[in-house]
């Protein structure tokens, strides 16, 4: 697994979040409880800081000791890429309001100023904790397994000379050292990129010079050491050595400055703002218009210092000064820099330091005995639930694309796409169907954060295919994960479709923990139907019977049904609303659940990563609880459910309850209405309340602690119950 990867697995299905202080919605209380009880100002926790827990829980995951120790260094390199993009983004966002003098406030109310100070201090305590957990704990129980990191002095002679052989060949010819002198000024510094800061000087004397050095990224940041290399003792028959590429490069410095001393040498690596916004004109080509800010993303403001250990005060202040940036924004970082590249270790062949291999289930729907079954046949049947990772992407989702690019009854092929594979085969099957002169039509959303390059390159390659290729709507980013296919049968046209939470991305399908629903039936094929109308022409007002679409409608239609509930909880009825999303941070429809909890409505939130809301608070939020689990695959999908008096809702999709869902983007929610998925639903969201599974609680001062159930007993895992009962529940 690679480290993009990696942070897939414990990120966002954007990485990057939506940007940040703006001004507070007013609540309109879209049927919602109109009583003019005022609520209090303080009733929303910071959502920067939200964050941060979250990548906290990830950091506890790397420092359970119960965890099989390769998965504790997957989930510190995890812990070290979120933090980058949080960096890249989010505080990039507040620093650049704060530098044009933009003065909103945060939803818990503070100023940027305020934030940035409590983001600070907050990431320098998880920075310690992480560097920490590695060198103090994962560092030596790796070495009791065999593998280690050494230093260049801790090599033997031998083994020093076969890695200068290696310096020489394959490190030295790709260096370059940037000096600083009069004749040349400081060095542009890459983004995320690992440097070297030396400090030279003439032997027979003169004046010191600044020089530095860039670890290339093409090479392998751990350099393998002959095996024997480290201490006796350990538990392995076979073990490994590496080198960090800082160090091989480190002790070779003097082959970079021939005839100088070098003086110190120091590690930093610094991270810039990437946080920009695509001018959208509609005369000019959006491609065009968006690589042109990729560009500069690459020159954005510096955001972020971070420095070894050993850096002296003179090296830094010149950093600090030529990069322009604050104390605050300096984090000295205890060990290696840049754990993120950790997985590279992950990705040894050490079963035994890993989970156990898991292998996604087919859905017996989709099969007849050995033999698949068509997936058309199985829809006409009835719809169709599947729960990603446990039940297969490739044998539902993927193969209904599949099936539909090589069916010569099929006529057209509607899709979008947000974010897919490096090797796609969703995207070599619509390909196909193009040659095979089906119709089909593609969205692709070229603007998703850290994905733009690759889904302009997607998106040539369809429209070279002939498939007709559109960018979605000006000034919004289109996020459903929809997919239409129009079949001629027996002399009349049929649809079938899919609707899902999460990406058409065959690998990530298999880190993500996501749900989508395949159905032939004729309503949603309508609304589907009017959807991509939308998409790809001109539409304004078009009406939906089981969809909720955003920007227009998905605010509007959770909050009139937390209306709902607030109703039917005066009536005496039964009134329950369960939520299951990845944020929870607008302010309206948080509103609308504040006032169901006064009405005396139960409501259950499970949220993996960023909440505001502030559970658990009497006279406001007495009714409401608020969970988070994250495990060993990414909790990314989205249920809704109102208990409507004994009548249930269930609504599936991509829209989190964040500005950017409900606001900026093309969200589809999608009602679920056969009982047969339903049922899987209720059991989902009974699984993720009950009292003894292992999760995190929230409470009202925004701190999580590790739940414990009421009887004192112990805790189940979650994913493990899927894991194990996925072949039964999807008959």
């Amino acid at each position: 697994m690679s480290a993009t990867d990696a942070v897939a697995a414990t990120g966002d299905d954007q990485p990057a979040p939506e940007p940040a202080d703006r001004p507070r919605r007013v609540s309109r209380r879209h049927g919602a409880d109109a009583s003019p009880t005022a609520l209090p100002a303080d009733r929303f926790l910071n959502r920067e800081l939200s964050w941060l827990e979250f990548n906290a829980r990830v950091l506890a995951l790397a420092e359970d000791s119960d965890q099989p120790l390769l998965e504790r260094v997957k989930f510190l390199s995890i812990f070290a890429s979120n933090l980058d993009e949080f960096y890249m983004v989010r505080v990039a966002g507040l620093k650049r309001r704060q530098s044009t003098g933009i003065s909103l406030r945060a939803s818990d109310g503070s100023s940027i100023r305020s934030q940035l100070a409590r983001i600070s201090d907050r990431t320098r305590e998880l920075v310690g904790r992480h560097g920490h957990c590695f060198l103090d704990e994962v560092m030596p129980a790796l070495v009791k397994e065999g593998i280690s990191i050494a230093h260049w002095d801790e090599l033997d002679p031998a083994e020093q000379d076969r890695l200068h052989t290696y310096f020489t060949d394959h490190v030295f010819p790709v260096l370059t050292p940037l000096a600083v002198d009069p004749a040349h000024p400081f060095p542009y510094i890459s983004g995320l990129s690992l440097n070297i800061a030396a400090l030279v000087r003439d032997p027979d004397g003169g004046v010191e010079r600044f020089a530095r050095i860039k670890v290339p990224d093409n090479v392998p940041r751990f350099v393998a050491v002959q095996p024997g290399s480290v201490p006796t003792g350990t538990a392995a028959e076979d073990t490994v050595a590496f080198l960090p590429l800082e160090d091989l490069i480190g002790a070779h410095l003097s082959a970079l400055f021939p005839g100088l001393r070098v003086v110190e040498r120091h590690l930093f690596r610094v991270t810039r703002n990437a946080d920009f916004e695509v001018e959208e004109d509609r005369d000019e080509d959006l491609l065009q218009a968006l690589e042109r800010e990729l560009a500069r993303r690459r020159f954005g403001p510096a955001v972020r210092l971070e420095v070894a250990e050993s850096m002296s005060g003179r090296v830094l202040s010149l950093l600090r000064r030529e990069l322009d940036i604050s104390e605050a924004d300096v984090f000295t970082v205890p060990g290696l820099i840049d754990l993120s590249d950790l997985m590279d270790l992950y990705d040894l062949d050490r079963p035994e330091l890993k989970d156990d291999p898991f292998v996604p289930t087919t859905s017996p729907r989709l099969t007849e005995g050995e033999t698949p079954k068509s997936v058309f046949a199985t829809m006409r049947e009835a719809p169709l639930l599947v729960h990603h990772p446990y039940e297969s992407f490739a044998t539902s989702v993927q193969r209904f694309i599949e099936q539909a690019a090589h069916d010569p009854d099929v006529l057209a092929i509607k899709q979008t796409l947000y974010r897919t594979s490096g090797d796609s085969p969703i995207v070599d099957a619509l390909i196909d169907a193009a040659a095979a002169q089906k119709q089909v039509v593609v969205v692709v959303e070229i603007k998703a954060r850290f994905d733009e390059q690759a889904n302009i390159g997607w998106a040539r390659a369809l429209e070279r295919a002939g498939c007709h290729v559109v960018y979605g709507l000006v000034g919004l980013k289109t996020h459903c994960k929809a997919a239409l296919v129009i079949r001629q049968e027996a002399g009349e046209l049929r649809r079938y479709c899919h609707i899902g939470t999460g990406n058409y991305n065959p690998k990530t399908a298999r880190l993500y923990e996501d749900l989508g629903i395949l159905t032939a039936d004729p309503v949603v094929g309508r609304d589907l139907t009017a959807l991509f109308n939308a998409l790809t022409g001109f539409s304004r007002g078009a009406e939906y019977e089981r969809l909720l679409v955003a920007p227009a409608g998905v605010r509007r239609g959770i909050i009139e049904r937390i209306g709902r509930e607030i109703e039917h909880a005066r009536a005496g009825h039964e009134a329950t609303v369960r939520i299951k999303v990845n944020h929870i941070v607008d302010e309206e429809t948080t509103d609308a659940l504040y006032r169901a909890s006064q009405a005396g409505v139960q409501v259950d939130l499970l949220a993996r990563t960023t909440c505001t809301v502030r559970p658990g608070v009497p006279g406001l939020s007495d009714n409401i609880r608020v969970r988070s689990i994250v495990g060993r695959f990414l909790e990314h999908s989205r249920i809704y459910h109102f208990a409507n008096a004994g009548d249930p809702e269930y609504l599936i999709g991509s829209a989190d309850l964040m500005h950017r869902n409900l606001d900026r983007r093309v969200e589809v929610l999608a009602q679920v209405t056969d009982p047969v998925s339903r049922g899987r639903l209720e059991l989902t969201l009974d699984a993720a309340m009950a009292d003894d599974t292992e999760c995190w609680d929230l409470h009202p001062d925004g701190t999580w602690t590790v739940h414990v159930p009421a009887d004192g007993g112990p805790t189940r895992d979650y994913q493990e119950l899927f894991m194990i009962a996925a072949p039964v529940l999807g008959e």
